[in-house]
C-alpha cells in the first residue's frame, strides 16, 4: 500500500521547505483503530474545545510501516495550561521543554505544544535558548502546525494524523523517506545535531530499529560532533541510553554506536577496553545486547542492572588487577574496582542505585562462584542474585574466557539432588581459580580513576 501512494505522490524536491501534503484515507489507508482509543479520544476532545489535534510521530510512522504502535504522542495548537483545563486527568511537565501527560489509568497519552523556529522570533526579544555550541536551551516558543512540523527532527516522525476526518499531514516528505527506508534530517543536520546532540543517538536507534539507511548527510556530521553528548545530563542520557539498547535491536545499535564514535562518550572505560582486548570484551558486550535482544522478542523482561553490568564490565577489569596488584583479596579487589568505576561512570550516565547496587552484586559473585567448599555453595545458591550472577558467568565463558568449566559444575548443581551435591563438593579438589582473561594483558599507562589504560 505505501510503495503504490509514493508512487503516485512522488514529486522532484526542491531545495526550498516542501510544502505539505494532506492524503485522504484513500490515500494512505490508517484506520483509527490502529491507535490507542484513548490517543484518539485526547486529539478528538481537544478539537471539540476548538484547537487543532493531531496523532504525531512514532505511532503514525509504525503505523504506516506496518507495525503496531506502542506509544502515543499528541501535536495541538492549545497550550499546556489549556490542555490541563481540558484534561483533569493530566499534569504539566518539564521545564527546557513543557508537555503534558494525560493518564488514562496505567496508560499515558503524551501532549506537545506546536513549536516554532525559536531562533528568529527569540533573536529579537532578547532571550537566550542557545549556549555557545549551539545547542538548545529552552524550547517553549509555540507556533503554528506547519512550523511545528518543519522543526521535528526527522522527516519521517513529522507527519500528522487527523483522527477526526482521517487526513494524513506530510510536510517534511515522510512519505517518500518511509518507502525509500532512509532517515532524513529535516533542515542541516549538523545544525538541528547542535540544537540537540541527543538526535545524534535518535539516528542511531531508528536506523538500527527500522532497518533504515543513514544517508551521508545525516551521518557525516556525526564522527565530528559525538563529543557533544558530554554536554547532555547524565540522567537525559539514562532514558535515551535505555531506548537505545531496549529497542529489539541492541546488537546493531551498539555495532552503529561504534561505527560513529558515539559509544565512547556514553562509556568512556568500556570503550578504552574494547580499543586494548576488542576480541574478549567486544565479544562479551556483543553476546550480552543479543541476548536481550531474544528476550525481548520472546517477550520477556530485561533488566538495566545486567544490562549495565554487561556494558560496563570490560571497563572494570583493568581496575579489578590493579587492586589485586595492590594485595586486595579477589572479593575486596571487584568492590574496590566497582567503587573506583561508578563515579566516572555516573558522570556521563545517571543509573539509578536501584540498578547500580544488584550491578555491584552481579560483580562480587563472579569472583564468590569459585569457591564451593563446605557451606559456601549452599551459600551463593541462595544468593538473590544468584540467577543473575550465574548467566553473567555464562556470558563470560561464551565470550572466550577460560573458568576451568565453572559454568558447567554450577548448572549441574543447580539440579543435582541433595546426595549428589555433597558428592559434587568433596570431590573438589580446590577452588578454581583461572584467569579472567584468555590471555596476557598488556602494560598501560595509568588513565581515568586510576585505570591501566
Amino acid at each position: 500500500m505505501l510503495k503504490k501512494l509514493i508512487r503516485t505522490l512522488r514529486k522532484p524536491r526542491k531545495a526550498a521547505a516542501p510544502k505539505g501534503q494532506q492524503l485522504t484515507f484513500e490515500q494512505h489507508g490508517l484506520r483509527t483503530d490502529l491507535f490507542s482509543r484513548n490517543a484518539v479520544n485526547v486529539a478528538l476532545r481537544l478539537q471539540e474545545a476548538g484547537f487543532q489535534a493531531f496523532l504525531v510521530g512514532g505511532c503514525v510512522r509504525d503505523a504506516l510501516l506496518g507495525e503496531r504502535p506502542k506509544d502515543f504522542d499528541v501535536a495541538t495548537s492549545a497550550t499546556p495550561e489549556q490542555v490541563r483545563e481540558v484534561f483533569r486527568n493530566s499534569r504539566i511537565i518539564g521545564r527546557r521543554f513543557r508537555l503534558v501527560h494525560v493518564l488514562f489509568g496505567r496508560e499515558m497519552i503524551e501532549v506537545a505544544t506546536f513549536r516554532s523556529n525559536h531562533t528568529a522570533r527569540d533573536a529579537a526579544s532578547g532571550k537566550a535558548v542557545m549556549d555557545s555550541s549551539g545547542r538548545i536551551l529552552r524550547d517553549n516558543v509555540y507556533g503554528t502546525l506547519e512550523e511545528d512540523a518543519l522543526r521535528r527532527d526527522f522527516t519521517i516522525n513529522a507527519l500528522y494524523y487527523d483522527p477526526a476526518n482521517r487526513i494524513l499531514h506530510d510536510f517534511a516528505g515522510g512519505m517518500s523517506d518511509l518507502e525509500a527506508r532512509t532517515l532524513r534530517l529535516i533542515g542541516d543536520p549538523e545544525t538541528r545535531y547542535q540544537e540537540d546532540p541527543v538526535r545524534m543517538l535518535r539516528a542511531i536507534r531508528f536506523a538500527a530499529k527500522l532497518g533504515f539507511d543513514l544517508p551521508p548527510e545525516t551521518a557525516t556530521p556525526i564522527h565530528r560532533l559525538a563529543p557533544m553528548l558530554g554536554d547532555i545530563p547524565a540522567a537525559r542520557l539514562y532514558e535515551e541510553v535505555l531506548k537505545v539498547f531496549l529497542n529489539g535491536s541492541a546488537e546493531d545499535s551498539f555495532d552503529l554506536l561504534q561505527q560513529y564514535n558515539l559509544f565512547a562518550p556514553l562509556f568512556p572505560l568500556s570503550a578504552a577496553e574494547l580499543e586494548q582486548d576488542p576480541e574478549y570484551c567486544t565479544s562479551l558486550v556483543r553476546l550480552a545486547l543479543r541476548n536481550t535482544d531474544v528476550r525481548l522478542a520472546e517477550g520477556k523482561t530485561v533488566t538495566p542492572a545486567f544490562l549495565f553490568a554487561a556494558l560496563l564490565w570490560p571497563g572494570l577489569l583493568p581496575l579489578i588487577a590493579r587492586c589485586q596488584a595492590e594485595g586486595l583479596a579477589p572479593v575486596p579487589a571487584i568492590q574496590k574496582a566497582a567503587h573506583m568505576l561508578l563515579p566516572v561512570q555516573i558522570q556521563r550516565i545517571a543509573i539509578p542505585r536501584r540498578f547500580t547496587m544488584p550491578m555491584q552484586e552481579i560483580w562480587a559473585l563472579q569472583e564468590r562462584l569459585p569457591y564451593r567448599y563446605g557451606k559456601r555453595a549452599e551459600t551463593v545458591l541462595a544468593h538473590p542474585r544468584f540467577r543473575a550472577a550465574y548467566d553473567f558467568l555464562l556470558l563470560r565463558e561464551d565470550a572466550g574466557e577460560d573458568t576451568g568449566n565453572l559454568g558447567q559444575w554450577w548448572t549441574d548443581y543447580q539440579f543435582a539432588s541433595e546426595p549428589d551435591r555433597r558428592r559434587m563438593i568433596t570431590e573438589l579438589s580446590g577452588p578454581v581459580r583461572k584467569s579472567r582473561r584468555p590471555r596476557k594483558r598488556k602494560a598501560r599507562t595509568t588513565g581515568p580513576a586510576g585505570s591501566n589504560h
